[in-house]
């Protein structure tokens, strides 16, 4: 057996014709992912992570002083802060911080929905890039740090890992008239738009939201032995009220994650059509979820892994008008010494997803900060990725399209929140610590980061115009 260092040797001599895109490893794929295997070993993992944290102190978020102000940043790349709120000070009695994202009013006013393990947190950015604590939205059930957050609209999408849950519809309009100086906490019964309650012991991993088509999907609503699978279970938002479900794809399994959207690209035989993009634990699987209607009436297009597949965790199309290219994350690859992460810097995959029915590994880009991945967006040309202990690492990947090897893609922000770790030998550490996730959608190019353990980062980069992107970063020419 080779050992880590060993490893690491190995897999710098690779080449990169090696490190292309494989067949599921159907053999493997029984022994340990489609029972759930690899996923609860996971979350054994990040439980006994957060276990010791806890024992240390870390979640007390009270202990991490609030409101420092602007602080603009020396290095060149590093991001400049506007504000911080514990997450004692954004109302949570618990902390642990998980998802967050953002939604802008008609008249321009930015907004932030932040997970914790006790609810939802509601905060508005003020022009001046303050973050003002407004109310919050309880837990449906019990506490569980997994809490994951889209938008519909005008609506938060809010699901958990937590059994009876299920998925919080809450309309953000409620936040406008509010007094930050009475904060209010919101009614799970009284106040919601609508709750779907069509999940198997009503929990889900993650939601996902095609806006354009009017629907949401929960992923990873286990047990994976219902007619479901843990796969696509879908919601119909067009009333918001009443969400209802028309069915679900679980041919594929356990979907830890996905994107979903009506696909514009180069594949002509699918144009027009709802494609899901899916974060399969061992595989990127992408589905045609036209037809929704009943269990498992979608239908698979590919499946696709990869050298150094470990836990396929979330990926993101880098431009949603012309769908060629795709970016992946795998969260355990640096955890097991595997394929190019095998020297533990976070790795981001490439595919070419010009025929969906055979995508194409066309590289790689390794981060420079060592750690380990988790989610990654893309904004015109820049994908913002939460890469826990390191932080916030912005990258411009505007040339992909002319070089699909990702060796011209390059760091051009970030923004490092868990400074504990910055005297370790290779100036990070590998584990579930820092930031769980960002929204980097406003226009006004402020930045929310959510950190599991202090509380929530307003960040912007240096170098930004009025729609809030890096100025000498274009994006992407629709081929």
């Amino acid at each position: 057996m080779r050992t880590p260092s060993q490893i690491v040797l190995f897999a710098a001599a690779l080449p990169l014709a090696l490190a292309k895109e494989l067949p599921r490893n159907e053999a493997l794929a029984a022994e340990k992912y489609d029972n759930g295997a690899v996923h609860e070993s996971i979350m054994r993992a990040k439980h006994s992570s957060w276990d010791r944290q806890r024992a240390e102190g870390l979640f007390e978020s009270s202990r991490y002083q609030s409101s420092l102000g602007y602080v603009p940043c020396e290095d060149g790349l590093a991001m400049d802060l506007y504000d911080f709120k514990s997450h004692a000070d954004l109302g949570s009695l618990t902390g642990e911080g998980s998802s967050s994202w953002g939604w802008t009013s008609n008249d321009g006013r930015e907004f932030v929905a932040i997970g914790q393990a006790d609810g939802t947190a509601f905060a508005e950015i003020s022009k001046e890039g303050q973050l003002v604590y407004l109310g919050r939205l309880p837990q449906q059930s019990v506490t569980s740090i997994w809490r994951e957050i889209r938008s519909y609209k005008n609506y938060m999408i809010i699901g958990s890992e937590a059994v009876g849950h299920n998925v919080q519809i809450f309309d953000m309009t409620r936040l406008l008239s509010l007094d930050p100086a009475s904060p209010t906490t919101f009614s799970t019964t009284t106040d919601l738009t609508g709750l779907f309650t069509g999940l198997p012991v009503g929990r889900s991993h993650n939601v996902v939201v095609n806006e354009e088509l009017n629907y949401g999907v929960a992923v990873g609503a286990q047990p994976r032995n219902d007619s479901c699978a843990a796969g696509l279970i879908f919601f119909d938002l067009t009333d918001p009220s009443n969400p209802t479900t028309p069915g679900c794809a679980g041919q594929d399994g356990y979907v830890h994650d996905a994107q979903c959207i009506v696909y514009r690209g180069p594949d002509e035989r699918y144009y027009g059509r709802d494609i899901c993009y899916g974060y399969n634990e061992d595989t990127l699987t992408i589905y045609d979820v036209t037809d929704k209607v009943g269990i498992n009436s979608s239908v698979v297009i590919s499946r696709t892994s990869y050298a150094g597949a470990s836990y396929s965790h979330q990926g993101w199309v880098l431009d949603p008008n012309w769908q060629q290219y795709l970016l992946l994350d795998d969260e355990l690859d640096e955890v097991e010494f595997a394929g190019p992460a095998a020297d533990q810097y976070p790795v981001t995959y490439i595919f070419d997803i010009s025929r969906l029915d055979d995508p194409k590994q066309t590289g790689i880009y390794k981060s420079k900060a060592f750690s380990i991945d988790h989610n990654q967006y893309v904004y015109d040309g820049l994908v913002y990725q939460s890469n826990y202990g390191a932080g916030l690492r912005v990258l411009d990947v505007s040339s992909i399209p002319s070089d699909p090897t990702g060796g011209s893609i390059e760091e051009v922000g970030y923004f490092d929140i868990f400074p504990e770790d910055d005297q370790a030998p290779n100036g990070g550490t590998i584990d579930f610590v820092g930031t769980w996730s960002h929204f980097a959608g406003f226009q006004s190019g402020y930045i929310f980061v959510n950190g599991i353990e202090r509380g929530g980062f307003v960040v912007k980069m240096k170098q930004f115009d009025k729609r809030g992107r890096g100025k000498q970063y274009a994006k992407p020419r629709n081929v």
